[in-house]
């Protein structure tokens, strides 16, 4: 199925097991959201748990808390990436403090969905990569699925959490396909996957940009260069034993991601390795993304989204030192 077909199951099975679960969000009733994501859901849970929203991001994640407060579990969708900015402070000063502010007391059971990054062609304030602002935030758990199975299972343990998630799905591959398996015991929500296997030069990317990875893996290896692909599922925390183990076996790391490389996730990945792997290392942890500049118009996009070149290029560089 679709990754977002995905998605929709995996919420549909949230509200069938909880009835504490709450979907929420502007079109995610009648219109099933932009992406289809919530089709159908509204028809099958009623109108009490799948509410259409106001246009009013703020109200929608203050009116989150208040239900989590309550005793729900509220899982709301926020259109676009761009979108999300009125409700920064809600999230940021409300949201991600009210566990520690209350000594543990109150948990915030609460899931912000997110479509985010490029590649479909869409307009200003619909394209933006904005995780690295909230993983700087303590108190929040971000994470992005790269694939129809994480899609499903991610969100699932991510609805069950007692803590906040915001939850990034690419929206650029909610049309791609893969199998999923609601029987399956999954990895834990904060674990890195390794989901091809190299020996000369580890790759980290997650979500739009870990199939990125893969393409170019399959590319050096037509050149006699064997990359392992890591996609690192949990942007905060970050899983930083496996890539570790990963770099302690192939000696060079490439980060890819969408967003401005300019104090990216990436920056936090090669300072932590690289304190963590300085005698191992054979060169400098490089990275791959977007520019320090504001998103462009579509027809530009593909001058500011990392490619197949640029990601090749830099892993040449990696291999020459």
């Amino acid at each position: 199925m679709t990754l977002a077909k995905a998605l929709n199951l995996s919420l549909r099975t949230a509200l069938e097991d909880d009835r504490d679960v709450l979907v929420m969000g502007e079109d995610v009733g009648r219109l099933g959201g932009v992406f289809r994501v919530t089709d159908g859901l509204q028809k099958d849970f009623g109108e009490d748990r799948v509410m259409d929203s106001p246009l009013a991001e703020s109200g929608i994640v203050g009116t989150a808390i208040g239900l989590a407060l309550g005793g729900y579990r509220p899982v709301v969708e926020i259109q676009f990436d761009g979108f999300v900015f009125p409700a920064y402070d809600q999230i940021v000063t409300q949201l991600a403090k009210l566990h520690a502010r209350s000594g543990g007391t109150l948990r915030m059971p609460v899931v912000i969905r997110i479509p985010y990054g490029g590649g479909i062609g869409a307009v200003e304030h619909h394209s933006e990569s904005p995780e690295a602002l909230f993983a700087h935030v303590a108190g929040l758990k971000v994470v992005s699925p790269s694939n129809p199975s994480d899609a499903y299972w991610m969100l699932r343990q991510a609805v069950r959490s007692d803590d906040p998630v915001i939850f990034f799905e690419p929206k650029r591959r909610y049309w791609d396909t893969g199998a999923v398996d609601p029987d399956a015991t999954p990895p834990p929500l904060h674990r890195a996957q390794i989901v091809r296997a190299g020996t000369d030069l580890t790759l980290v990317a997650y979500g739009p940009s870990v199939k990125l990875c893969v393409e170019a893996a399959e590319a050096a290896a037509a050149d006699g260069h064997s990359l392992e692909v890591v996609d690192l599922r949990s942007v905060s925390p970050v899983d930083f034993d496996t890539v570790q183990t990963s770099v302690e076996k192939t000696h060079r790391l490439v980060v890819v991601h969408e967003a401005p490389v300019f104090f990216g996730a990436g920056a936090e990945i090669a300072a932590r390795i690289t304190t963590r792997c300085f005698y191992t290392l054979e060169a400098p942890v490089l990275r791959v993304g977007g520019h320090h500049a504001p998103y462009p118009p579509a027809r530009l996009e593909r001058h500011y989204l990392p490619d197949l070149d640029r990601v090749l290029a830099t892993v040449d560089h990696s291999l020459a030192y």
